[in-house]
């Protein structure tokens, strides 16, 4: 692999893929850059100025009028700043997850968001996890992968996810909305969720984060 690197990670939501990317960026020495986290941000600032949510142009403009970048800390992850501010722990919020499809389908926005990842992945190695990254942002990335895992086993991942984060889930409401992002993501005009021609398919269901990691690391040659 060239010293200057991208390795793309798509799937859908519960499927592992920031944390195995995270891992992939911590054992090749590059940075995990998370997409997903932009527009999270931008869906955050938007909920702040109570900004009309499926208005695509003021998402858009509101788009041009921010600044977000990511800061690396030592773990090589790269927490999204919006303005200056960190915000990692705020994106996370239900509130956020349920409404960043919004911004993620807005096409003036996704052309924005675009452009700040190639920019990124220009500065560093980086591996970045997403919806179209090896079909869009970046169909020309080193290594592509399909990371994938049966819907319950992904309903399982989320509600431990959530629970070690403290919050109190509702199982069935969890279901509800984990189905309705699978279908906006496959069904949305433009950076649908899709796998790219020349991915390879990687099926967590059943395997510990270790076993995944290694199964990706199977295909990445590194020179030594």
């Amino acid at each position: 692999m060239a010293k200057h690197f991208v390795i793309t990670l798509d799937g859908p939501a519960g499927a592992g893929k920031s944390t195995v990317a995270k891992c992939l960026a911590r054992r090749l020495d590059a940075s995990y850059l998370d997409t997903g986290a932009m527009y999270r941000a931008l869906t955050l600032k938007a909920l702040r100025l109570k900004i009309n949510l499926e208005d695509e142009k003021a998402l858009t403009e509101l788009a041009k009028k921010t600044v977000i970048d990511f800061k690396e800390i030592p773990d090589k992850s790269l927490h999204v700043t919006l303005d200056g501010e960190d915000v990692e722990k705020a994106i996370r919020s239900a509130e956020v997850t349920n409404n960043t499809f919004y911004a993620a389908r807005a096409a003036g926005v996704r052309e924005i968001m675009v452009g700040w990842q190639r920019a990124i992945a220009k500065r560093r190695s980086v591996i970045t996890d997403g919806r179209d990254q090896g079909t869009v942002v970046f169909p020309q990335a080193d290594y592509k992968f399909y990371l994938d895992a049966d819907f319950d086993e992904r309903v399982r991942r989320r509600l431990k996810d959530l629970g070690d984060a403290g919050k109190n889930v509702d199982v069935d409401q969890l279901k509800k909305d984990m189905y309705d992002r699978d279908q906006k993501d496959f069904a949305r005009k433009v950076g649908p969720l899709k796998k790219a021609d020349d991915a390879i398919v990687i099926d967590s269901t059943g395997l510990k984060l270790e076993e995944t990691v290694e199964k990706v690391m199977k295909y990445i040659k590194v020179k030594s």
